[in-house]
């Protein structure tokens, strides 16, 4: 069986054979997890490949290659470090080698057995070597975001050894009665006997030498009583190593390559929160679900929380308001409540008349007809009631209400906490954008130049904003819109409107 590493001029893999040891078994107490052979064979049953270079990296949770970060360690050549090449928070070494076994054979390539590496793990594959005239790469994946990975200079990064590739082929799986093979039953018994009766003399006697409180039954390749097993049995493997392979580079011991030694260089500093955000979203966006908002209607107070409050996703609840909304038309607001004094959304003192009568007038000037906002504390006769919705709210602030005329509107903000907006009379039209889109939106905003999200010319006015996330929702009396933190909003009234903002839920908020 041939498995040789092709080179040309400038590749230099490091390649070594497989040591049995592992530093978290040399710290067991006395070492005792070497008694168990199949781990100490599996260590050493092939051959490892070196990273050639010290280096850590961090993954942010996102689906994009450039998620990852890699920051090797100065003076690293650029063809030594791993890339971030397929995304969904894997990194990728390319091999400096090409392998070729011999006929009907494959090469197996993962990670080195039994040596475990926190927040990441090894991909494994197995190559037809003995035809592919290519070469093939090793890929690792994180297994949670957030963290920082290190890898040492001379660390294992690969773990590969040949296996006939019709091996399986021939195999016939089956389970059957122990009493199919009597033989084979008495000795297991026997062993399962004597080794029950082994503990128990332990137990009752310990021994001080480390050697006499295990069996050595398997580890000598015999029966209990003494017959030997198989006649190729290994009780050790030590491969050769590639010959021609240049020694590991001085750094790291060869036979022992820790993990995580020490704290290395600083990762360059991560991406702003609204960046992570757009990324968050781009990773949302893989799968169709909830890609708008949802029309739900008897919501019990935990499946909001879970689906919605928690989820930081919007929902409209469709008729939810139980009152006779008849009381807030234009005319009925004047002839119950004219006098209440409220403030324009200038800061201007008012009262309810005379704005629902500068409401009433036709518009002028598109984005600037009125709106009357008051604090419901103040004005308790005008708090609606709200029946069922109370499951979601604490009821300790009754909210803020909000009077426009038809055509008035506010440009797009992020919402600063959680908002129930309630629709008491008129219709408004709601556009919304998740907190991702701020790293787009936010910039405009700084320099006055946001303007209408709803424009059919968006796209040409604002190039940067080609694609933007944007959600309508049409609120009608009785309806309540869920508006979650950092979600943008912009509305318009259709008609005149009356509405109440209310912030008081049961939950954190802003969480």
């Amino acid at each position: 069986m041939e498995l040789t590493c092709y080179v040309y001029p400038g590749w230099k893999p490091r390649l070594r054979a497989a040591s049995p040891r592992r530093a978290w078994m040399d710290a067991s107490p006395e070492s005792f997890a070497y008694r168990c052979l199949p781990l100490g064979i599996a260590n050493a049953h092939g051959w490892e490949l070196l990273s050639p270079c010290g280096f850590q990296a961090h993954w942010n949770g996102g689906p994009l290659p450039q998620d990852v970060r890699i920051q090797a360690d100065p003076g690293t050549p650029a063809q030594d470090a791993p890339v971030a090449l397929f995304g969904q928070g894997t990194f990728t070494f390319h091999v400096p080698g090409l392998f070729r076994t011999s006929p009907g054979h494959n090469l197996w390539v993962g990670g080195s057995p039994n040596l475990a590496k926190d927040g990441v793990a090894a991909l494994g594959g197995i190559i037809e070597t003995d035809w592919a005239p290519y070469t093939f790469t090793m890929n690792w994946r994180f297994t949670r975001a957030g963290h920082v990975v290190r890898f040492e200079e001379n660390e294992p990064l690969a773990f590969l050894f040949p296996l006939p590739r019709d091996l399986l082929d021939a195999v016939v799986p089956r389970i059957a009665p122990i009493d199919e093979a009597p033989e084979l039953k008495r000795r297991f018994e026997q062993w399962s006997q004597a080794r029950d009766a082994f503990q128990a003399q332990v137990a009752a006697t310990p021994q001080a030498a480390p050697g006499a409180k295990w069996q050595k039954f398997y580890f000598r390749g015999t029966d209990a009583d003494g017959a030997p097993g198989a006649a190729d049995h290994r009780s050790r493997l030590r491969l050769p190593g590639f010959e021609g392979a240049a020694p590991p580079p001085a750094g790291v011991p060869a036979a022992d390559c820790p993990h995580a030694r020490g704290a290395g260089p600083a990762l360059p500093p991560s991406p702003d929160a609204s960046e992570v955000l757009a990324r968050l979203q781009r990773l949302r966006a893989l799968s169709a679900r909830n890609r708008s908002v949802p029309r739900r209607g008897g919501l019990t107070a935990g499946v909001f929380l879970d689906e919605y409050y928690a989820a930081n996703w919007p929902v409209l609840l469709a008729g939810e308001i139980e009152e006779a909304l008849g009381r807030w038309a234009p005319q009925a607001l004047v002839s119950t409540h004219g006098d209440a004094p409220l403030v324009d959304a200038h800061g201007q003192a008012s009262t309810l008349g005379r704005f629902v009568q500068q409401a009433l007038r036709p518009a002028d000037a598109p984005g600037r007809q009125p709106r009357l906002t008051g604090a419901l504390e103040t004005l308790p006769d005008l708090a609606p009631r709200l029946g069922h919705l109370m499951r979601l709210l604490r009821g300790h602030d009754p909210g803020q209400l909000w009077l426009e005329a038809a055509g008035s509107g506010t440009l797009a903000a992020p919402e600063p906490c959680n908002r129930l907006l309630l629709q008491l009379h008129g219709q408004r039209r709601l556009w919304l954008a998740p907190p991702g889109e701020a790293v787009r939106l936010q910039p405009l905003v700084q320099a006055g130049a946001l303007g209408d999200l709803t424009t059919p010319d968006l796209s040409e006015r604002q190039p940067q904003l080609r694609g933007l996330e944007l959600h309508a929702v049409l609120l009608q009396p009785g309806d309540a819109l869920f508006v979650p933190f950092g979600w943008w909003r912009q509305g318009a009234a259709m008609d005149f409107s009356v509405s109440v903002t209310r912030e008081d839920f049961h939950w954190p908020n802003p969480p």
